[in-house]
């Protein structure tokens, strides 16, 4: 309140109490009371005026006032003053100058007024105060008035019940509402904006220890300004009574600080959009997975920018042989490859679509527009209209309102000029709006992502479009060759759609003998799928010609050499169902494993041999005789080599595997491919299995 206004109508809290401790300000001021008779003696006399004229009682009852208080020169003005008083009954007040006992002349000041008894007895009543005390109160009063009003900082008052009893203009303008409705009033009555029990916590605190509460940050809104949020610096200090140390009360100081919380809030704001874009720089695009790569980037942004976050691509973009192109008029059919929520389960969540689904959304949705247009859509508050163009259909719009979203954006994936699809992110429990800077922040994160989600792409048509060749290089149905059972595998590498040039083959030759061929181009991609295909003709060819094992090497040797910086590796064997005899030889490949009923399995001993395409290293066989129900494993290192661990310990992993029970060829295959390959391996795997059967009865026998 200002310092002359009163409190507002209605009861006092202190009315209640009949026993209320006086205030200190009488005796600040030392207040001297003094009674005289009609005749100018001093009937009654205060322990202050014994303080303020240097006489005790005992030294003044009974004397004439005038001739003890007054020098003699004004003796004849003080009789006049004191005959018109007592015969007007009109009070006189004024500055006089006194005697003081000891301490020579002084002024003070006087208010009398006369005094009558029941029985018409009169008398007179000075009280008298110190001119000099009362000048400095009224001094230290109009000052304190002058800067409590004047004050650019919020400055109140509050009794012991911790309500307001003053206000100054400068708060009346900080908080927005008049000093009148502050008056009488606790901070949680007058100021509902604010967390009042928080802030009448603290001042208790401050009552009851004396201890002030300096720059205490408060942030809220007001009447004044209800749309923008405003922070404050608040001190508490507790008032006492300087006389008696009495607790009369808090006061309570508030500097507006809205302009520097705004600017120290943009500059944490710009850290940590900074930080967010180191962050995604290092988390989003770290492999070719064009799936990890979208969910990289909707995990980024929640729960730090958005509540909710989803990627939707083109479903022209995932259609590997088809251009990447956004539709130019209609709608646009789309499909969800990311979703991140801050809560789970949550409303907004439901209403997205599954990942891996595919959808189409209406040409009025904002997807639809924002991958038409390739711009930017910022809706900062949603309106109920906004709702049924968020949401693919009426349902989706409906499970978007219920989970409170309030802000939306719609961000084009673009890269290279095409527009692959789009981000949209949503606030619920944020209750921040976007704004354009968050637009700009994200659409500098959905760039990055777009070149890493195209890069993806790319990649993974170059990987799909190996491993169709690879697919249709290898045997689809290998012929069953007399004397054997096969089963067989090939497995890609499981990262990022990886393809090698792993193969496989079998090979029926003259007499009934099979030849059994693994290899391994090294490298990967079309040009090892490519090298891979014509290795596995050349070998054909050249089995057809009934070459023995090492000469198949020799050419094949050759002619890796003479294709573009080609390196394999190969195991050619060639088994006679007649004899049992097998004949191996090896260019560089890991050794086959020998499985014999009854026997533990064992890596075959054999000339390694250089890789093909080295050029001018002979090549040696090694001949083995097998029998009936005797096994032989042929593989490519995709199987057994990983980093983390010696070759050797895993080769023995191999044979503990295969050291088993015997069960079916296709069994081992699986059992081999689930204990030995990982998720992530980097490298493709070629398995061949043979085991021998003999031979059935010739015709006529």
């Amino acid at each position: 309140m200002r310092a002359a206004d009163a409190l507002p109508p209605g009861p006092d809290p202190e009315d209640s109490d009949p026993l209320l401790e006086p205030g200190g300000l009488l005796d600040v001021l030392g207040v001297a009371a003094v009674v005289l008779d009609s005749d100018g003696r001093i009937a009654l006399w205060s322990p202050q005026a014994e303080t303020l004229f240097g006489y005790t009682a005992a030294e003044a009852l009974g004397r004439p006032a005038a001739r003890i208080l007054v020098d003699e020169e004004h003796l004849d003005l003080v009789l006049s003053l004191f005959t018109e008083v007592m015969s007007s009954g009109q009070p006189w007040a004024g500055v006089f100058p006194v005697r003081h006992k000891e301490n020579g002349t002084r002024l003070a000041e006087f208010r009398n007024m006369r005094l009558e008894d029941k029985r018409g007895n009169v008398y007179a009543l000075g009280l008298a105060s110190e001119r000099a005390t009362l000048q400095r109160m009224e001094r230290d009063l109009a000052l304190s008035l002058r800067l409590f009003s004047q004050s650019p900082i919020g400055l109140a008052v509050m009794n012991t019940d911790l309500r307001y009893v003053m206000v100054n203009p400068a708060l009346e303008r900080i908080n927005g509402i008049p000093a009148a409705e502050h008056l009488g009033h606790t901070v949680s009555e007058a100021l509902p904006f604010l967390n009042g029990e928080a802030v009448e916590s603290a001042m208790h605190e401050v009552l009851a220890t004396g201890t002030p509460a300096l720059d205490t940050f408060t942030v809220g809104r007001t009447p004044a300004d209800p749309e923008s949020e405003h922070a404050w610096s608040v001190s508490l200090h507790r008032l006492e009574d300087p006389g008696q140390k009495r607790v009369i009360g808090l006061a309570v100081s508030v500097v507006d600080i809205t302009e520097q919380h705004r600017a120290a809030t943009a500059a944490a704001r710009a850290q940590r959009r900074l930080a967010m874009i180191a962050d995604a720089t290092e988390r989003i695009g770290t492999t070719l997975d064009l799936d990890r790569t979208a969910r990289e980037l909707a995990d980024c942004l929640v729960p730090e920018f958005a509540d909710i976050a989803a990627v939707d691509l083109l479903d022209s973009v995932l259609k590997f042989g088809s251009p990447a192109r956004p539709p130019a008029t209609g709608g646009a059919l789309v499909r969800a490859v990311a979703v991140a929520s801050a809560a789970h389960p949550t409303f907004a969540e439901r209403a997205s679509e599954p990942t891996g689904r595919t959808s189409r959304y209406e040409s009025n949705r904002l997807v639809s527009q924002c991958v038409r247009s390739g711009r930017p859509t910022l809706i900062a508050n949603v309106r109920q209209q906004d709702l049924a163009r968020m949401g693919r259909d009426r349902d989706v719009s409906a499970l978007l309102e219920e989970a409170g979203v309030h802000s939306y954006m719609a961000i084009p994936l673009r890269a290279r000029g095409t527009v692959l699809g789009a981000l949209t992110l949503a606030r619920t429990r944020n209750p921040l709006s976007f704004d354009h800077d968050d637009l700009l922040l994200a659409g500098e994160l959905a760039a990055r992502a777009a070149v890493a989600i195209d890069n993806a792409r790319g990649y993974q048509q170059q990987s799909h479009a190996a491993l169709s060749l690879q697919r249709h290089l290898l045997p689809h149905r290998p012929v069953k060759p007399p004397g054997l059972d096969i089963a067989y595998r090939y497995q890609p590498a499981t990262t990022a759609g990886e393809v090698g040039g792993d193969w496989f083959d079998v090979i029926r030759l003259a007499g009934e003998s099979s030849a059994l061929v693994v290899g391994d181009v090294m490298g990967s991609g079309i040009n090892a799928a490519a090298s891979m295909g014509q290795l596995r003709t050349a070998t054909r060819t050249l089995a057809g010609l009934g070459l023995a094992p090492a000469d198949v090497l020799t050419h094949l040797d050759r002619i890796a050499g003479e294709l573009d910086e080609t390196l394999a590796t190969c195991v050619y064997a060639e088994y006679d169902p007649h004899t049992g005899r097998c004949r191996i030889a090896t260019a560089g490949h890991l050794p086959p494993v020998l499985c014999r009923p009854d026997e533990r399995p064992q890596l075959l001993s054999l000339p390694t041999g250089a890789p093909l395409g080295v050029g001018g290293v002979p090549f040696e066989a090694a001949e083995f005789t097998l029998t009936d129900g005797d096994e032989l494993l042929l593989y490519t290192d995709g199987l057994v080599e990983i980093r983390e661990e010696d070759i050797g310990t895993r080769l023995a992993t191999l044979i503990d595997l295969l050291d088993q029970p015997r069960r079916s060829l296709e069994e081992t295959c699986d059992l081999l491919l689930t204990q030995l390959r990982r998720h992530g391996d980097p490298d493709d795997v070629a398995v061949l299995i043979a085991r021998t059967h003999p031979l059935p009865p010739a015709d006529g026998s």
